[in-house]
């Protein structure tokens, strides 16, 4: 019993603040979603009326239109260029903790300064890197992010540069427990680079892959900073995305937010991504093993 009381004053501490930073602003959340406040007037309990006007509302599907749409070229794009640096960085012998330190330093830059960098890079006019680049090869500017077929694709690379060092870092390190015997084999069987890759280094990393691939796919339905910094959810709505609609809701009426729409679709998102998350680990955990 004494062991007992001992444990339980040990760890209470700690299960306060868990549950103040944690479990409270759920429940918090929870019943802020049925209520229609503005944080500043007396709060009114309206029931499930917030989450029929978040469904109600047309902008809702042209963010979740979006934000799959970001999510599915970050795949695209983004999935596969931590997993090559990672093999390439790999073999080298030679200052390799300088590769991975210039691999890592997007991740440690302000998201302002990154910002202004890639404003910089993206901007229309034919001084802009991007376009100046394309000048060399005679072809005309860009306007990468006031056209709607362009702006999604630029905000998918620049959050690609600046996400992708973590996700490289994880898989050198899952890369040190494959055997090098391995790949010697595999070339004494007339293996190219590739074909290692995929008969070796894949099998090795799976486990590993399919952690990055849920945890990209979180991060990327939850995509707020690039639209709102970059396009504020423009042209047209074009890189308007759920996050982005739940700040507008929260912030953007200038005579007090509706903080009940925001937090009711808040939780739309999270209980989405939490089922999303538990197929996902059901479906996989047989390849995992």
């Amino acid at each position: 019993m004494r062991g007992s009381a001992a444990t339980i004053a040990f760890l209470l501490p700690m299960l306060l603040v868990f549950g103040l930073f944690s479990w409270w602003p759920i429940v918090r959340s929870v019943v802020m979603s049925m209520q229609q406040t503005n944080l500043v007037t007396p709060a009114e309990f309206v029931g499930p009326d917030n989450f029929r006007a978040v469904l109600a509302d047309p902008l809702l599907s042209t963010a979740v239109q979006n934000t799959i749409w970001f999510a599915v070229l970050a795949l695209v794009i983004g999935y596969p260029v931590p997993l090559m640096l990672a093999v390439v960085m790999s073999d080298v012998r030679r200052a390799r903790g300088l590769y991975s330190l210039l691999a890592y330093l997007p991740v440690v830059i302000p998201p302002a300064v990154a910002v202004l960098l890639w404003r910089f890079f993206y901007d229309a006019e034919e001084t802009g890197v991007f376009n100046t680049i394309l000048g060399w090869f005679g072809l005309g500017p860009v306007p990468w992010l006031e056209d709607p077929s362009w702006a999604m694709p630029s905000l998918v690379i620049e959050a690609t540069w600046a996400a992708a060092g973590g996700t490289v870092i994880i898989y050198l390190a899952a890369l040190v427990s494959v055997p090098p015997e391995l790949y010697d084999a595999a070339e004494v069987d007339g293996a190219g680079i590739l074909r290692k890759v995929w008969h070796v280094t894949v099998p090795h990393l799976r486990g590993v892959m399919l952690i990055t691939l849920i945890l990209q796919v979180i991060g990327t339905a939850q995509v707020f900073l690039e639209p709102y910094l970059f396009t504020d959810g423009g042209p047209d709505n074009a890189t308007l995305t759920v996050l982005l609609l739940v700040y507008d809701y929260a912030f953007a009426n200038t005579t007090g937010g509706d903080y009940g729409k925001a937090t009711a679709l808040s939780l739309m998102l999270a209980a989405t991504l939490a089922l999303l998350s538990v197929a996902y680990f059901r479906l996989t955990r047989r390849w995992s093993e």
